[in-house]
């Protein structure tokens, strides 16, 4: 076998590890290392690459902003905040027809501000927002729905921990990035609100109702999120206007967010040392997820696969946005059973120079971050897809009483919502690129 050929192989290889349940991180890794042996013919450039790939993945300064902002998200749920995010939502939207859900949404978005996981966002939301909800009436399959879809929007709005990883390993800016994020993540919470509107509209009895609290009191509330603005603002104002690095703003989010946790009573010696360790956890889960891509995207450079498909794409003359969606729709596909970072690292190396290399009629960095944005929606939309929805089964499972197929049938009107973003912001790409 060639190169080449042995490095096309290996993505069906890869893809029977990851369905046998192999870890993501370990399947990169064995599929790499194997690679290598096989194209080299020496396992001891294999061991080679492990030592230096090791050595330059985990000395990046850029990858210490990852630990960071988790635990800034864990500091801000010890401090409250997504409690504050939801009562002022609430507070305002709540007497609406499916008010409640509304308001959730918004409190996932207020919270994806400080918090770069979706998931994460989708199971603090869903603890704090499910009671509610079914308090009031609420359909059990719609109220995990827009919980699941809300979560979607945590690595959307900045700051993102993925929208980091497709930084380096494009070697981007992170504050533009951030900044182009910002208006599609605006579309995608109005979308939701939308889409709660229509559903509650087209089935009256899914959504309660409950009673108007006074304008002072929605102020009160309103007031109470004040930190979050003020981490928001601290940490992607100071990153945009060059007051500090992206890793410093990270460190300022944590001690920030740390301090208001301790204001607030949520923080003592046995929460900081267990969000020392959480933190700790999935950061070593990231970081072998990103030893693993680096082994095996290595790997791939050296078949020149990556190269050899966009010379080929280049030379059939397809329509560049035929490229793209074709490339997206295999992320929305691939979303359903694979988390976004893991997808993100096996796919980006093979796929950004196909798309870099054809002519949108925009600047280099100009496609690179418009495909970003693009990219990280689609996958997000694969969480909330059936039948296999990672965002879906976090939330069902926090909610034992509602059947899936339940929430099923409500969150295809987010993933419609969804698609029709995507749609536009494909035809407009000045939507995304219009703060930076």
């Amino acid at each position: 076998m060639t190169n080449l050929e042995i490095g096309l192989t290996s993505f069906p290889a890869l893809l029977l590890l990851i369905f046998l349940r192999v870890p993501i991180g370990l399947a990169m890794f064995v599929a790499g290392a194997v690679g290598l042996w096989l194209v080299t013919g020496a396992n001891t450039v294999a061991l080679s690459r492990l030592k230096n790939e090791s050595y330059s993945t985990f000395g990046s300064y850029s990858l210490s902003i990852i630990p960071m902002f988790l635990l800034m998200g864990h500091f801000a749920t010890l401090g409250g905040m997504s409690q504050a995010l939801f009562r002022a939502a609430e507070g305002f939207l709540g007497h609406r027809k499916g008010g409640v859900a509304m308001a959730a949404v918004g409190a996932c978005a207020g919270f994806g501000a400080i918090c770069g996981s979706s998931l994460a966002t989708a199971a603090t939301m869903g603890r704090v927002a499910l009671p509610e909800l079914r308090r009031y009436g609420y359909d059990g399959g719609f109220s995990t729905a827009t919980l699941a879809a809300g979560g979607t929007l945590g690595i959307l709005i900045p700051p993102s921990v993925v929208l980091v990883i497709y930084a380096i390993l494009t070697e981007q800016n992170i504050a533009k990035l951030f900044l182009a994020a910002f208006i599609p993540g605006v579309i995608a919470a109005l979308g939701y609100v939308l889409a709660i509107s229509l559903y509650v509209r087209l089935n009256p009895s899914a959504a309660g109702t409950r009673d108007p609290i006074p304008m002072a009191e929605r102020f009160r509330l309103l007031a109470a999120v004040w930190p979050v603005l003020l981490v928001f603002v601290a940490v992607v104002g100071g990153i945009y206007t060059g007051i500090f690095t992206p890793t410093e703003g990270a460190a300022v989010g944590a001690l920030g967010t740390g301090l208001i946790a301790l204001l607030n009573g949520g923080l003592n010696g046995r929460t900081l040392i267990e969000s020392f360790l959480v933190t700790a956890k999935a950061s070593a889960m990231i970081f072998f997820i990103i030893l693993g891509a680096a082994i095996y995207n290595g790997f791939l450079a050296l078949t020149q696969v990556p190269q050899e498909m966009s010379a080929w794409v280049v030379e059939q003359g397809f329509a560049p946005l035929t490229v793209l969606i074709v490339i997206l729709i295999f992320y929305l596909l691939l979303g359903c059973v694979m988390d976004s970072l893991s997808m993100i690292l096996l796919t980006i190396p093979i796929f950004f120079p196909v798309i870099t290399a054809l002519d949108f009629g925009l600047t280099t960095e100009e496609v690179a971050i418009w495909f970003g944005i693009l990219t990280l929606i689609v996958v997000e939309v694969g969480l909330i897809t059936p039948p296999v929805g990672m965002n879906l089964f976090v939330i069902n499972s926090m909610d034992r009483n509602t059947p899936i197929l339940a929430t099923y049938r409500a969150v295809i009107y987010f993933v419609g919502s969804d698609l029709l973003r995507v749609a536009i912001l494909v035809t407009f790409p000045a939507i995304t690129l219009f703060l930076i």
